[in-house]
């Protein structure tokens, strides 16, 4: 099975004096760009209440039913809430990393479940067929904050085939790397071509709970994962955090990267985000995104 990687924390510290936005340096990027319409971000995740008046409505498209049909359900709330990180719109209180950027919702978790009961999920065929339909909507990053649970060697292969096909279009794949504490590894965070994400608190620690592991330390990164407040689906505040509040920070900054950039490749980001680190990492815990770092990568090989 599929299921959601967010975990409840309450409403933020209002003695906070780290800021998520700051801890991954994406203000100073923020600050230059609000992203661009060409940069299309594909969201498997929940429905999202796409009428919600602190959401950049005319950006947002949906893959088939993208909206919610009942606003308390766990899954409008997730989605929605990882919605809100990428594209509400400034000045609210949700981080709005790229508001102007193009958002496809393809909602993977049913609405069945109550914000207070089981995490929602779905199945790997599931999240396979919605990566391939973010590819053909002509999504140019896909977040999934999502992990894989129960998975059976046949469709870790499906997911592992939409990885390649992605990889082969040229389109980034951003993954959670899952809440349950565990070292090791699965189809999606495995795979060379996804950037596995982790969750750090605001002290630029990792979360205990993240998932970690050695592809995870090589190809992946850190976001910010502790007391997210973004929008909430029921129309108050919603602060959550692990792996699958983290992901939309990497998503984010890679799609504003490639609106300053628009001629980028696929591999000039990637390289770009992991530049400053070292080239053979040898640890199960991956780096923080330094978001204003790889701007600085990429306006000098632009320049060059």
């Amino acid at each position: 099975m599929v299921r959601c990687e967010a975990a409840s924390y309450g409403m933020v510290d209002p003695g906070l004096r780290v800021r998520p936005l700051d801890l991954v340096k994406l203000a100073p990027l923020m600050e230059r760009t609000s992203g661009s319409r060409d940069v299309t971000i594909g969201l498997i995740d929940g429905p999202v209440a796409v009428d919600h008046p602190e959401l950049a409505r005319p950006n947002i498209h949906e893959i088939g039913s993208g909206a919610c049909a009942r606003a308390e359900s766990a899954a409008c709330l997730h989605g929605t809430f990882v919605a809100g990180i990428l594209s509400a719109r400034r000045g609210t209180v949700a981080p709005a990393i790229c508001p102007r950027c193009t958002l496809l919702v393809r909602p993977i978790f049913a609405e069945a479940t109550a914000a207070d009961g089981e995490t929602p999920s779905a199945t790997p065929k599931a999240l396979a067929a919605a990566m391939v339909d973010c590819l053909a909507a002509g999504a140019r990053v896909v977040n999934a904050s999502v992990a894989l649970a129960e998975p059976s060697m046949r469709s870790e292969h499906e997911v592992e085939r939409a990885l390649d096909h992605a990889a082969r279009r040229g389109v980034i794949v951003v993954a959670a790397a899952g809440n349950q504490g565990t070292l090791g590894s699965t189809a999606v965070t495995r795979h060379p071509w996804a950037i596995p994400v982790v969750a750090y608190d605001l002290k630029a620690k990792p979360v205990g709970r993240s998932n970690l592991g050695s592809s995870i330390g090589l190809r992946g990164l850190g976001g910010p994962g502790e007391r997210i407040t973004s929008t909430g689906a029921n129309g108050r505040p919603l602060t959550l955090g692990g792996t699958s509040a983290a992901a939309p920070f990497v998503t984010g900054a890679i799609a504003l990267l490639w609106s300053q950039f628009p001629a980028a490749t696929a591999i000039d980001l990637k390289a770009a985000i992991a530049h400053t680190h070292a080239p053979r990492r040898r640890t199960v815990v991956p780096p923080l995104l330094d978001a204003w770092a790889a701007y600085q990568v990429m306006r000098s090989r632009d320049r060059g």
